[in-house]
């Protein structure tokens, strides 16, 4: 890469880093004022983390066109202006719903694609690959980061602290689209979705996404809760469970997903990724909770979701042909956001009907049905073997 291509690559990898530290500090405290917020229900919270998924993927496409029309830099920059709002309203909000307005208007500066479109603008397309590994490793770090800063952040400043944070980072990943990103010069005429979508390769990863983000949103619906309940676990000290397991699964995948750009190994530890998220969800759902073995499974669901989370970014720009980047990239966004609002609403209603442990047991079924699609799908993922992807 070239010095202004890898300049280009980390800052907008640090947009991201802000924007999602922000979203990602919210998973692991919401669940914790399931009973103490005015009006709230596991139902309502599971929808407060999932609706800022829904007014994404609604608008992705929207901000996508906007910004092949007036620019992708105008349009980002209205996107994260609307985010920082949103985050505003829910940071002043004292109901369970006014909560669900911030988050869903959060949601509505939707503009992860026209973000990644614009780093496929400012890089040459052999190098693509490897802008899109650098902010996909940024988007795990982020996650790693947020579930140790969410609740030392709520134990010490409450919701509205977190919620605060999170429109910082908002603002600070503005400052860097406008400030620390080139202006595009020229683009590609936008490409033909259809093409794009009847690739084998490409479905197995927007159906992988989907449910990656899915599993995520209704995992978190129950995972505090058990902490504070079942473990007897102040929030305070939630990040003493958090952070050995993140630790853990980051030594464990970093040199993987450093390599995987040039090798290839991402390709064949996707199903084995999966497999590590079902297994850590049955584990969660069967064995009684105690700290050590509570972590061991963090441990193995964090080694899943980081590998994928890190990874996937980096697979779409190399399954998609050269003409059809920007709408795979677009398809991608949708289908990460799609997963969020179902994963809250669906994590919301199995804790209703079974039970705070029983969300795990329809994660963990969910993400084995993942798996069996990945595997019937052409034998999993075959990537071009056009040079270019390979440098």
């Amino acid at each position: 890469m070239t010095p202004t291509e890898l300049s280009t690559a980390v800052a907008l990898a640090a947009a991201f880093f802000l924007r999602m530290m922000g979203l990602f500090m919210v998973l692991p405290v919401l669940a914790l004022y399931a009973h103490t917020l005015p009006g709230a229900t596991p139902l309502l919270v599971g929808l407060a983390l999932g609706l800022y998924g829904f007014s994404q993927a609604l608008l992705q496409i929207p901000f996508g066109h906007w910004s092949d029309r007036y620019g992708r830099k105008p349009v980002i920059a209205v996107g994260l202006g609307i985010f920082v709002a949103g985050g505003l309203v829910a940071a002043a909000a004292e109901h369970i719903v006014a909560i669900i307005l911030g988050r869903t208007l959060q949601g509505a500066g939707a503009v992860s694609g026209a973000t990644l479109a614009l780093a496929a603008d400012l890089t040459r397309p052999e190098q693509r690959t490897k802008s899109m590994a650098i902010i996909g490793i940024s988007i795990g770090i982020a996650f790693s980061l947020a579930f140790v800063a969410g609740p030392i952040v709520d134990a010490h400043y409450g919701l509205q602290g977190v919620f605060l944070a999170g429109a910082a980072g908002g603002i600070g990943a503005l400052l860097l689209v406008l400030f620390a990103v080139p202006k595009v010069v020229s683009r590609q005429p936008p490409s033909v979705t259809a093409a794009v979508a009847i690739s084998g390769e490409l479905r197995v990863l927007y159906i992988g996404v989907l449910c990656l983000h899915l599993i995520l949103a209704a995992s978190f619906v129950s995972i505090p809760l058990v902490l504070l309940n079942e473990m007897a676990l102040p929030k305070v000290a939630h990040y003493t469970v958090y952070l050995p397991a993140l630790l853990i699964s980051l030594v464990c995948i970093g040199p993987v997903v450093g390599k995987s750009h040039r090798t290839g190994i991402a390709v064949g530890l996707f199903p084995a990724a999966i497999a590590c998220l079902a297994v850590a969800e049955f584990l969660m759902w069967l064995i009684a909770p105690t700290k050590s073995l509570f972590i061991a499974c963090l441990t193995l669901f964090f080694i899943g979701f980081n590998f994928l989370e890190a990874s996937l970014p980096s697979l779409i720009s190399r399954a998609a042909p050269s003409h059809g980047t920007g709408a795979a990239l677009g398809a991608y966004s949708t289908g990460q956001f799609v997963g969020t609002f179902c994963g809250g609403l669906i994590g919301g209603m199995a804790a209703t009907w079974c039970g705070t442990r029983g969300v795990f047991g329809v994660a963990g079924a969910i993400a084995l049905l993942w798996l069996a699609f990945t595997l019937r799908m052409n034998g999993g993922l075959r990537l071009p073997t056009n040079p270019a992807y390979s440098s």
